[in-house]
């Protein structure tokens, strides 16, 4: 009996090398932020590639090409509203630089009122 193509898939990806992203939304407060779209994209490029939602405790993260490149990182509120009726802006985007294989570069968006 053959392996159900989605295993397969699975399988072949465990032998990739890749650089990951792991950060975390903060408010203006410093409490995290659930449910927040984070756009990923590289520094030389304009529109964003990759796209996750912060988890509730306001973590997210995007493994991406082990290749040596800068990336930008930010939040996209729009359409995002709080439960309290506040309104959140976006913080300043970040910058980060992959160097190299399986290390985990961690960073924080932090939001304004």
């Amino acid at each position: 009996m053959g392996l159900a193509p989605r295993t397969l898939a699975r399988e072949s990806d465990k032998g990739k090398q890749y650089a990951l992203i792991f950060g975390t939304v903060w408010d203006p407060d410093g409490r995290p932020v659930y449910g927040v779209r984070v756009k990923i994209r590289r520094a030389d490029q304009k529109k964003a590639h990759w796209e996750v939602y912060s988890n509730h405790t306001g973590e997210f993260a995007q493994r991406l090409p082990p290749d040596k490149a800068d990336y930008v990182v930010w939040a996209d509120l729009k359409d995002y509203k709080l439960p309290s009726g506040r309104h959140l802006k976006g913080g300043s985007e970040v910058t980060v630089h992959i160097e190299d294989i399986a290390i985990r570069y961690e960073i924080g968006l932090h939001l304004t009122w």
